[in-house]
């Protein structure tokens, strides 16, 4: 098998794989994704011990245990973009020889799930409360850049919410990706379910007005009015589509679960998403703990 060149999977002077500057040793096969650098800590104190620490630029790393589970909790920053090197690096850290630069005759499949914060887009799920995404719809052009395969119930949904929202004739072609059935039928109890799309931005592509007008003015809107069969749109934020999508190419199983720290359609802001936030990291957590 030919290597991988040095050019395309970068590797660091302690063998540590480049934005991440983790070494395969470091990484755990539970993985929770969080976008703000300064959230890992409020994850790994959680830990009953941190065996390692790693930051470069906004990608901050922790590795520990809680009880029996080896776990790995990793900053992402914001956007799809940044998800695209997250989880390409944590897949080359689980499944390319490092030594030889050639992949793995077996798959490691990792179990990834992000604690993110979102917008809702039902007025009956309220701030404070708590999504658990059964897809990521995608309205970030990150999967176009590789051949992600949709199953028929995939299609079926993503038809008609194109039909629906006549999104890609006037901001891009959507795309859609489930999330892991073994992972998300833990996170029932406390949690509403539904779809949970991605925005490439916060600003406009989340139907926000300051000065600039929006080319699609409706879209919010469409987004709330949207249902398939039993399937909604629950919420909206800037890198579900972009796990789920990538997790499926690549092979492990994935979950994307938000504190709901706005609602867009009551127009209501949390008084204390910060404690929204650590409410969602117990709870996660415990359940983590005992599967």
């Amino acid at each position: 098998m030919k290597p991988i060149a040095s050019s395309e999977l970068i590797i660091n002077n302690r063998g540590a794989v480049y934005h991440l500057d983790l070494h395969p040793d470091e990484l755990a096969p539970i993985v929770l994704t969080v976008g703000d650098p300064d959230r890992v800590k409020e994850v790994s104190k959680h830990f009953d011990a941190i065996e390692t620490r790693r930051q470069h630029r906004e990608f901050v790393s922790h590795t520990g245990r809680l009880g029996n589970k080896r776990i790995t909790v990793v900053s992402t920053g914001i956007g799809p973009d940044n998800i695209d090197i997250v989880l390409n690096e944590l897949d080359a850290l689980a499944n390319i020889d490092f030594t030889t630069r050639t992949i793995k005759p077996e798959l490691t499949q990792l179990s990834i799930i992000r604690l993110g914060t979102s917008g809702s887009l039902q007025a009956e799920i309220p701030v404070d409360s708590f999504v658990a995404g059964t897809h990521g719809l995608g309205l970030d052009n990150l999967l176009h850049f590789y051949r992600l395969e949709q199953n028929e119930e995939e299609q079926l949904l993503l038809q008609s919410f194109i039909t629906h929202t006549q999104v890609h004739n006037q901001v891009s072609m959507p795309y859609i990706s489930s999330a892991s059935p073994a992972l998300l039928k833990h996170f029932t109890s406390g949690f509403h379910a539904g779809i949970t799309v991605t925005c490439p931005g916060f600003y406009g592509p989340q139907g926000r007005i300051l000065r600039l007008g929006l080319a699609a003015p409706q879209l919010v809107d469409r987004l709330t009015d949207f249902s398939f069969g039993q399937h909604r749109i629950t919420n909206f934020e800037m890198e579900t589509s972009a796990i789920y999508g990538l997790s499926r190419l690549l092979g492990h199983q994935c979950l994307s679960l938000n504190a709901i720290v706005a609602n867009r359609i009551n127009k209501t802001f949390s008084s204390n998403g910060q404690a929204a936030v650590e409410k969602l990291i117990v709870q996660s957590l415990e359940i983590i703990a005992g599967i």
